[in-house]
């Protein structure tokens, strides 16, 4: 345990005591006009200020965009654009924003909070809701299979839609989207619907839309399978436009916290944070208001080039329509050796562009666009920007002879160490947990449920770019219930580099000392875990509970390795499945000590 010292808490102290605190509404910010001028212009006025509070009088406060400030922002896995933003803090120290219970309403392509280059930072005590979300709701109220129709009744009704050249166009504050990318919930449940890709809508030249007054509509041709009556079908257009509005947006900063802070709704993400260092989040909740099924567009939370400590405590994270968290870096690709240690380099994935990918003295590592494996570390000496997607890097040392072979670079100094623990993460498109750092991570005491993998641990040179072969990870005492009822075959932990047909692995493994104990798992599948490319894995004292809410058996092995080493599987218990429950390993998968596990009856190797 750290303890602080006796002038760290005096200081602190000291700090608190002659924080300043100020009133909005002693400035003009009252409930029910847009404040968004008024709020503008009070930040400006404290710019230079420390140990500032920033408290509103509860009450629901409305930010428009037309008197916002505005400014080119670049936002990792965000879509880069002139944003304009309510809450631009910039160079704080001591900065806290005291919501005192109010609900901030937002509209249209609005971004709500930003921190950049600022130090001790507070957001707490207050909620984001759009007056207008950035999807639509369909509720399925006829549904008639053997014509391939159904009926829809569409929310939310304040700008409706429009029926353009046969294509169904949705109304928001001031642009339209068509149907673009969708996904169908149980409206039931709040959760996606089983086996959802189903259900996904797409017009095609065969498709008839007719509106049949007020906010319904006939969809006719526009699904391979008819969504069931009830469901709910989220649409969200297309990129590069449906990810430009994210809540929060953390950047270049360090010791932020965010507590007692709900967001209902998102144009992105709820909180995206790049090249921070020590973020902590405390009871801060994702969910859609009582008027929606969906909640934000993309991740309840992303963390992207980032040290220190991610810490997330007693956090609710529901019906979002990507990932409840992701920590990760990124790799980006050399383009070509100039001579004199210099490598002109491109970042990889079009929604990183602008990344502060890496400065003066952070440690780098090159390595082979092949194998994903490193191949030699150095210092950086100097980076020249040339525009958002490339850059000049300078290194100190490099081996006298080149290496052969495509390259990449990942930054070793901006890995954040992770701590979750008595968090909520359900109902949601996609993957509860997505971690691929090389700092420490521990996962415990937390509820799982979600469409796709539990927990994945990847890491990417060819898609996300999302890099970090992982070096030391607890998950132990977590309950999962239910993962992957989006109808394929998914795990509660899923470990594997992401390789094209191009690339492949190389004599060390890519992920390293993984360990899975003692968690609940409550399953219709009876998958427990996939691993591939892992040295030293732990799976023991797992218990494993067939769960019948949705159909239940598999194919797949409920524990699956390939080309791991050093493996203890031991002490897990199978309880009520009446198919078998297997092992699968592959012939390269070697140190296997395998212990008594109840209900886990074969073991085979598959060669190759």
């Amino acid at each position: 345990m750290r303890y602080l010292s006796t002038l760290t808490i005096f200081l602190v102290g000291f700090a608190i005591c002659n924080a300043q605190i100020i009133n909005v509404a002693d400035y003009g910010v009252v409930p029910g006009k847009d404040v968004s001028f008024e709020v503008n212009q009070l930040i400006k006025s404290l710019e230079g200020q420390k140990d500032i509070t920033l408290y509103f009088p509860e009450g629901r406060y409305e930010f428009y965009p037309e008197n916002a400030i505005e400014a080119y922002r670049e936002v990792s896995n965000h879509d880069n654009s002139l944003k304009r933003m309510a809450f631009p803090l910039f160079g704080f120290e001591g900065f806290t924003l005291d919501g005192g219970g109010s609900t901030f309403i937002f509209h249209g392509r609005i971004s709500p909070i930003i921190v950049d280059g600022s130090f001790g930072t507070t957001l707490k005590n207050f909620s984001i809701d759009w007056d207008t979300p950035f999807h639509h709701e369909l509720k399925v109220i006829e549904s008639d299979p053997e014509t391939n129709s159904f009926i829809a009744e569409i929310s939310p009704t304040k700008y409706g839609f429009e029926i353009i050249n046969g294509e169904i166009m949705f109304n928001y504050y001031n642009w339209q989207d068509p149907i673009g990318q969708n996904i169908t919930f149980d409206s039931a449940s709040s959760a996606p619907i089983w086996n959802t890709r189903e259900y996904a809508l797409r017009v095609k030249s065969t498709s008839k839309i007719t509106p049949l007054g007020e906010n319904k509509v006939r969809l006719q041709h526009v699904a391979n399978s008819v969504p069931p009556l009830g469901s709910i079908v989220a649409t969200y257009g297309i990129a590069p436009t449906n990810r430009l509005a994210q809540a929060i947006h953390l950047a270049n900063s360090k010791d932020t916290y965010i507590e007692n802070v709900t967001v209902y709704a998102a144009g992105g993400m709820a909180v995206i944070a790049e090249r921070c260092e020590n973020v902590y989040l405390n009871k801060f909740v994702v969910s859609s208001n009582e008027k929606r099924n969906i909640s934000t567009r993309a991740d309840a939370t992303h963390f992207l080039g980032c040290k220190g400590l991610v810490k997330l405590e007693n956090c609710l994270f529901e019906h979002m329509l990507d990932d409840g968290i992701n920590v990760h870096g990124a790799y980006i690709k050399v383009v070509e050796y100039k001579g004199n240690n210099k490598f002109l380099c491109e970042i990889s994935h079009r929604q990183q562009y602008g990344l502060t990918f890496a400065e003066a003295g952070d440690k780098i590592m090159i390595i082979s666009r092949e194998t994903v494996l490193p191949l030699y570390e150095t210092v950086v000496e100097d980076v020249e920007v040339l525009n958002e997607q490339r850059m000049m890097i300078t290194v100190k040392e490099l081996p006298e002879q080149m290496f052969k072979g495509p390259l990449s670079m990942e930054n070793l100094s901006w890995y954040p160490d992770v701590i979750m623990r008595k968090n909520t993460i359900r109902e949601n498109r996609a993957r509860s947990v997505l971690i691929t750092t090389k700092g420490k991570v521990l996962i415990e005491d937390n509820y799982f449920s979600s469409q796709m993998h539990g927990i994945l641990i990847e890491g990417d040179n060819n898609s996300w770019y999302e890099s970090g072969g992982v070096k030391d990870i607890v998950i132990k005492n977590n309950t999962f219930v239910n993962i992957g009822y989006g109808g394929e075959d998914r795990y509660p932990l899923f470990i594997s580099p992401l390789l094209t047909s191009e690339q492949h692995h190389g004599d060390e493994k890519y992920h390293h000392n993984i360990s899975f104990t003692n968690n609940t798992i409550k399953s219709f599948n009876g998958h427990l875990v996939s691993a591939q490319s892992v040295k030293g894995l732990i799976v023991e004292g797992n218990t494993i509970e067939l769960n019948e809410k949705y159909p239940s058996g598999s194919e797949k092995a409920s524990i699956d390795l390939d080309y791991c080493e050093d493996v203890s599987i031991g002490d897990n218990s199978f309880i009520g499945f009446d198919w078998p429950i297997v092992l699968k390993r592959t012939e390269n998968t070697s140190s296997l000590k395998l212990g008594l596990n109840k209900g886990l009856f074969e073991e085979y190797v598959l060669l190759k």
